[in-house]
């Protein structure tokens, strides 16, 4: 296992960056092209909105599982962590690009929509949150922000769960592709929880609470 883990731990740090960027930015207009000629549903607008907000919502995932992949089993994937969050706004745009442009309309519509309809103001806010985050996903940003920089980019949590909110709010019914999304955001957010630390202050208030 540790010799695989290692292997992959060597050709991922060939891999140039700019490729992991092309590789995840070939589905936009693949889909696109696909609305345009009929491949996707019989709402074509419909279908290419849902692709691209599915597919911001499975980068995020993806970039919140690089820390429990290198922490339980070695893989380091952290050089890459960027490139996927960067090109998880760009999929957040274009969802909310079609939705804007090609479903609503007109600007009137969208600001009712989204003052109106809770999955839609949730869905917004969660985009929102990627905007700090993709604006400051360079090294610019982290050597002039230092410390506040990793304070800021907690935000991907908060994106995370209103994104998962949003899906579930949004599914008509009770539907289980929304749910295991959820579910996967979770768990990788309790991963993220700080128990050592959490267990360590219970322990020093039951040992204040003794002594006085």
């Amino acid at each position: 296992m540790a010799g695989a883990i290692d292997t992959l731990n060597s050709l991922a740090r060939r891999v140039p960056i700019w490729s992991v960027y092309l590789l995840l930015a070939l589905p936009i207009p693949w889909f696109f092209y696909q609305g345009l000629n009929g491949g996707l549903s019989r709402d074509p607008v419909k279908g290419l909105e849902h692709l691209y907000g599915l597919w911001a919502l499975r980068l995020l995932i993806a970039g919140l599982i690089v820390t429990p992949l290198r922490r339980t089993v070695g893989l380091n994937l952290l050089r890459f962590r960027r490139a996927i969050g960067v090109m998880t706004f760009v999929y957040a745009l274009a969802h909310l690009t079609v939705w804007a442009v090609l479903d609503v309309q007109t600007l009137s519509r969208v600001w009712t929509d989204i003052l109106k309809r809770p999955y839609i103001t949730i869905g917004m806010a969660g985009f929102l949150c990627l905007i700090p985050l993709a604006a400051t996903s360079n090294s610019w940003s982290l050597r002039k922000l230092g410390a506040r920089w990793r304070k800021l980019h907690r935000l991907t949590y908060v994106a995370a769960l209103l994104a998962a909110l949003h899906f579930l709010w949004l599914a008509k019914g009770l539907q289980l592709e929304p749910l295991i999304y959820a579910g996967v955001i979770l768990a990788l957010l309790i991963y993220r929880l700080p128990f050592k630390r959490i267990r360590q202050r219970l322990s020093q208030g039951g040992v204040n609470r003794i002594r006085s």
